[in-house]
């Protein structure tokens, strides 16, 4: 069982996938008196590599628009200013982007995340604007199909690279929300865009939001030349 995840020559993720396997199996044959310890329990895989869940720095977000009309880069910034999370934006389908009304639809993972309005922010909606023109059923694409996650973490870790991005994808999320509340905008439109349940009650309730509300949130967020 060990060489089974010792050899399979994949990361953290699959191995833990593997161990959990074994795990079942072995629980399994012990009901079945096949055998008479479950020595699953001794079996090891790499642990989950630490991240960085810091926003991105001022001088990063710049360094990423004074290189925006490279490839790719726009991807960066779309995810830096809508805050949507990498399953979400790479699933995002270009019938659900209204630009007449200047919004995108989708959202995955909960309830207060599915199917939730994010307005388009006036700095990326040219990026958006480009990669609807191109053509094709989703907003970000690979060789003109949907990019999957694997494929756009390679292209992450090239950017990476090339432009010193830290962490994963993910950090964008963290660096759109963190931008928000650093601009003085409303708990409750930020827990909207985000797709987060409000905590306390009250904005959870009784606190509800339009449109414009949302759009004005956002437009708090700007950049900031350095």
């Amino acid at each position: 069982m060990q060489e089974t995840i010792d050899g399979c020559g994949k990361g953290y993720s699959t191995q833990a996938a593997i161990k959990n396997l074994w795990g079942h199996l072995d629980r399994f044959a012990l009901e079945l008196d096949v055998v008479s310890r479950c020595y699953s329990d001794l079996l090891t895989s790499d642990p989950v590599p630490p991240t960085s869940r810091d926003r991105f720095s001022d001088e990063l977000i710049e360094r990423l628009w004074n290189h925006s009309g490279e490839p790719w880069v726009d991807t960066v910034l779309i995810f830096i200013y809508s805050g949507w999370r990498i399953s979400e934006l790479l699933g995002l389908k270009t019938a659900d982007i209204d630009l007449q009304d200047g919004t995108m639809k989708g959202g995955t993972k909960t309830k207060a995340g599915k199917n939730r309005l994010v307005p388009i922010h006036s700095l990326i909606r040219p990026m958006v604007e480009g990669r609807i023109a191109e053509g094709g059923e989703y907003l970000i694409q690979w060789d003109g199909h949907r990019c999957s996650e694997s494929q756009y973490r390679v292209i992450w870790k090239g950017l990476a690279e090339r432009l010193q991005i830290p962490g994963t994808p993910h950090g964008c999320r963290h660096t759109f929300e963190s931008m928000l509340d650093s601009a003085g905008a409303n708990r409750k439109c930020i827990d909207l865009l985000m797709g987060h349940v409000s905590k306390d009650t009250g904005n959870r309730v009784y606190n509800h939001k339009t449109l414009d509300e949302l759009k004005a949130a956002l437009e708090l967020v700007q950049r900031k030349p350095l």
